[in-house]
């Protein structure tokens, strides 16, 4: 079964901490033991892992991601959003996470963030767990 997690974005380029709604969803799921899918089906948009602590870290990933690949390179995209793509293609658009015992494994600092690189939108994030038990 694919359970869908909504996403609000409120800017053009974001990481927005997921963490909370994936662990509720893996809690409804009443799964004890297996991998824990997640999948962006969207074009413009990732999703990651990585600290979750300090959100200045965010701010750095995205405003690195921004330097690295501008909004107004020399794209051969006309829609406006080739950067959106680009960064996009880089970081991906799926994880999987281990469940042991009903919770996500997931070191210390780690969260999973959904990032948005051609908000603000709505967005979803697709979850599927496959299970051992």
């Amino acid at each position: 079964m694919i359970t869908e997690i909504s996403v609000k974005t409120n800017s053009k380029n974001a990481l927005v901490d997921i963490t909370e709604k994936i662990r509720e969803a893996v809690r409804k799921s009443g799964i004890k033991n297996g991998i824990c899918h997640l999948y962006a089906p969207h074009t413009t948009a990732a999703i990651t892992i990585n600290e979750n602590y300090d959100p200045s870290v965010g701010v750095d990933i995205v405003g690195e991601m921004n330097k690295l690949i501008p909004m107004n390179g020399h794209y051969q995209h006309q829609e406006g959003n080739a950067a959106a793509h680009i960064k996009s293609a880089i970081i991906g658009s799926s994880r999987s996470v281990f469940i042991e015992n009903g919770n996500l494994v997931l070191g210390t600092w780690q969260g999973i963030f959904f990032c948005e690189f051609d908000g603000p939108r709505r967005r979803k994030v697709l979850m599927k767990i496959v299970t051992e038990d």
